[in-house]
């Protein structure tokens, strides 16, 4: 390798490294204060770095943006989705993903709570390709959910459910609430509910009592 090609790649690596510097300052900041207001200018301060320096790795506002929603899908997959991929297809691995869903909202994983659901609130009206991407993400999460239901229903592990694609839609509507309640007072009641609400619709569902109180207690889902 020449001498040039060590220097470029090296120059390549910081700049990577810077990137993922910013985008995770970015995606904390926008689940705190909104992705509408996240800015070349803003996100510059809270990572004390120049504004320029910003500007030369995303170029504009719409650009930070769309690339915070995929960061923030990033850390989303890898804290709920891969851990929750540790249990076989159907019914545990379904209770997995509600288990790290319920932990990825309390655990603060972005500071502000839930990315997507501040990220939303933001965009829902704002036609462009930001709300693409944010409904994309979000499309994504529902989508995997309904799978890991239709598999349980396969495996005959959910005897009463006949509508997958409705089961997740219920499952974030809970989320969705249980969130809500959490950050805007502050405690974790919400999160208990929201727990007990899972389990009580899987096991009306008819799924295995033991593998569905799992959810009661944290992180239990991916041991059974």
């Amino acid at each position: 390798m020449s001498e040039s090609s060590v220097i470029v790649d090296g120059r390549r690596a910081r700049g990577d490294a810077s990137r993922r510097a910013i985008l995770a300052h970015a995606v904390d900041l926008a689940s705190v204060e909104g992705l509408d207001q996240l800015s070349i200018a803003r996100i510059a301060d809270a990572a004390s770095v120049g504004k320029s320096s910003v500007a030369t790795l995303f170029g504009s506002k719409e650009r930070l943006q769309l690339a915070a929603v995929e960061a923030a899908r990033e850390r989303f997959v890898a804290t709920v989705v891969v851990p929750a991929r540790v249990q076989p297809r159907g019914i545990r691995r379904l209770v997995a993903l509600l288990d790290r869903n319920v932990a990825y909202s309390q655990d603060r994983v972005f500071p502000g709570g839930c990315f997507f659901s501040t990220a939303a609130s933001d965009f829902h009206s704002k036609p462009g390709p930001v709300r693409e991407a944010l409904a994309d993400a979000l499309d994504a999460w529902i989508a995997y959910l309904e799978a890991s239901a239709r598999y349980a229903v396969e495996l005959g592990e959910l005897p009463g459910l006949d509508d997958p694609a409705q089961l997740a839609f219920e499952q974030q509507g809970m989320f969705e609430w249980m969130n809500l309640l959490a950050t805007i007072r502050d405690t974790d009641e919400p999160y208990r509910r929201g727990r007990r609400a899972y389990r009580d619709r899987l096991v009306a569902l008819g799924a295995d009592t033991a593998i569905a109180d799992s959810l009661l207690e944290p992180a239990a889902a991916l041991r059974v």
